[in-house]
């Protein structure tokens, strides 16, 4: 075997002579090793192929790849084999199991799942996910994460849990601080967007139906257990947790409160939209001021289901039940629709009421803890509700619109 610097002196001297023997001479060689090397430069190098021969087993070839397609790949080479022989193969079960793997070696790569970059245009996508946020005076906490695909803007927010009215006022809170609405909402196929799928077709919640019809969005779900479909949130979900659940890694003390979970929530987004982004080399800050030329406007008032869970004061008493205990409210409200949810956890947890009225919604004064009622005739501030036409910025019932579980215990 000629080195690859012999090579070229043969080639060189046939090149230089026109002769097979002269440049046999020149380079120290058989006539037929120029003869050779000459051949295979004029065949683009075809002649190292090594030709395939013959094989027992190249008459049971179809029905491998039928057996390989039909276990989606999964067929085992001595099942194969078995079944071969059970045909007339007589060959060996080493030559089964290299055709069985070529096979399958052919079949997987004409399923391969091919990424393509996704060009994004501004105002079109908003991502969202969850993560398992810290245990706050031992009640654990839900991380809200959502993700605007042009700017790379991130709004992280803390969840008592991952029910159907706290998803809803985390998003309404997301759509004041990025100041309007994107034209698509992706997330993930749970029950509180997919309800079921039918011949493949997913069927959306009915109350999120209606979420996405207040602000003018609609909302499509992944592909199941495909989560690379949403990366850019999945990427977000993982440098979230790293940053504010406490670890080793990140030496971080571990919370006395809700407030100071949301204040760290806070920090931490004032912190990756602040500084350039690794794709983009600019502040996410910068985009999404750009951005907000492509976003709709934000709903005058959130959608009720944000405020909390539906409750009837009754007629005659003004009282309403909510997780086993009774909240008074003000005798005005008789017969009225209000929407009950809890803050926070621990010692700041709290029950919030809210009443929307011809003047918009409006946040009762808090009741005092079950089994205590006593009589609310106070109001608390009205909901403040921004110019038509503007976003605004969020309101405190807005940034606190989180509805809870029963307490523990």
């Amino acid at each position: 075997m000629k080195s690859a610097e012999e090579i070229m002196e043969i080639l060189n001297a046939y090149d230089l002579t026109g002769s097979l023997r002269d440049a046999g001479e020149l380079a120290g060689c058989s006539h037929h090793t120029v003869k050779h090397y000459v051949e295979r430069r004029a065949a683009g190098g075809e002649l190292d192929q090594a030709a395939r021969r013959p094989m027992l087993i190249d008459e049971y070839l179809p029905k491998v790849e039928e057996w390989v397609e039909r276990s989606k790949g999964k067929v085992r080479a001595d099942v194969a084999h078995d079944k071969l022989v059970a045909l007339g193969y007589t060959g060996s079960e080493r030559t089964s199991r290299r055709a069985v793997a070529t096979v399958k070696q052919s079949y997987r790569a004409g399923r391969v799942r091919v990424h393509r970059p996704w060009i994004t245009e501004p105002g079109m996508w908003l991502q969202y996910d969850y993560g398992d946020g810290p245990v706050v005076d031992g009640v654990k906490t839900v991380l809200f994460v959502a993700w605007l695909a042009w700017s790379r803007f991130r709004v992280v927010l803390p969840l008592r849990d991952k029910t159907m009215p706290s998803v809803f006022a985390a998003l309404d809170v997301t759509f004041r601080r990025l100041g309007g609405v994107p034209t698509y909402v992706l997330t993930d196929n749970e029950k509180t967007v997919t309800v079921e799928h039918i011949a493949g077709i997913p069927v959306r919640n009915p109350q999120l139906v209606a979420l996405a019809e207040h602000y003018s969005m609609s909302v499509h779900t992944c592909v199941p257990a495909d989560p690379a479909s949403k990366g850019g949130t999945e990427a977000s979900v993982k440098i979230s947790k790293a940053d504010l659940v406490p670890k080793d890694t990140n030496l971080r003390e571990a919370y006395d409160s809700f407030a100071e979970l949301e204040a760290a929530c806070v920090a931490f987004c004032e912190k990756v939209n602040t500084r350039p982004h690794r794709i983009t080399k600019r502040p996410p800050v910068e985009m999404l001021a750009e951005e907000r030329a492509r976003l709709h406007p934000v709903a005058l008032t959130p959608h009720t289901v944000a405020f909390g869970t539906t409750r009837q004061v009754p007629v005659n008493t003004p009282m309403v039940t909510f997780e086993s205990g009774q909240y008074s409210v003000p005798h005005q409200l008789l017969g009225a629709t209000v929407w009950v949810r809890v803050h926070g956890v621990g010692a700041e947890e709290q029950v919030v009421i809210v009443h929307v009225g011809a003047d918009g919604p409006v946040e009762i004064a808090p009741p005092p803890l079950p089994g205590h009622p006593r009589d609310t005739e106070d109001l608390r501030r009205p909901l403040p509700t921004p110019a038509r036409g503007t976003a605004g910025p969020s309101t405190p019932c807005q940034e606190r619109c989180r509805v809870g579980v029963p307490r523990p215990g």
